[in-house]
């Protein structure tokens, strides 16, 4: 059953938002991208293998799937064959309106940043997309951290760049390894997914 009104909690000082999957709902064209990228290297690629790798930037991502799959494959061929594919897609993304409405509501009025495991370039361009370039001053990407969710050194980032204690941000995010990340860095947390309909594959 999906859960109506999302809200903040009243102790945020801070929020943090993951972009794919919880301000764009750009998960759809990652999957499809992802799934041909990998049948051309004899992989399929199962809506399970995506929501458990969903989070990891994109090179990473193709080396655990060499370590699932005993490949060889180069992570920059591959991951910048799937980063096309998406490219070429992502401009169809709508937005998530039950997250952006927060992102509109709270703009300006509480200090918020987007920590993401995607690239900088791409980030970008998708909040273009979605209509929210200007909402954010801060914004974490892959090329930022040394270490991915679930690590929280991303949103450990977003934290310190907006001057909130860790304890009083609130993190926004759909997956697995970031809700993960959101409380190893000891922070309030909600699954976005609870709130609309995901829809991933067939």
């Amino acid at each position: 059953m999906i859960k109506k009104n999302l809200t903040i909690n009243p102790k945020a000082k801070g929020l943090i938002f993951d972009l794919d999957g919880t301000l764009a709902d750009t998960m759809p064209i990652h999957y499809i991208a992802w799934k041909n990228a990998a049948a051309k290297y004899g992989i399929d690629f199962t809506t399970d293998l995506f929501s458990q790798l969903a989070g990891i930037p994109l090179y990473p991502t193709v080396e655990k799937l060499n370590q699932i799959f005993g490949k060889t494959i180069d992570p920059k061929e591959m991951g910048d064959l799937k980063e096309e594919e998406f490219e070429n897609n992502m401009h169809l993304t709508p937005e998530i309106k039950v997250v952006t409405d927060l992102v509109r509501k709270y703009h300006g009025k509480i200090p918020m940043a987007v920590g993401t495991g995607g690239s900088r370039r791409l980030s970008l361009k998708s909040l273009d997309i979605i209509g929210l370039s200007g909402y954010f001053d801060i914004l974490v990407t892959s090329e930022d951290v040394s270490n991915f969710k679930p690590h929280p050194e991303t949103f450990l980032k977003c934290a310190e760049l907006m001057g909130v204690a860790s304890s009083d941000c609130e993190v926004f995010e759909d997956g697995l390894l970031g809700i993960q990340a959101a409380r190893t860095a000891g922070m309030m947390v909600v699954d976005v997914t609870e709130y609309y309909k995901v829809t991933i594959g067939q």
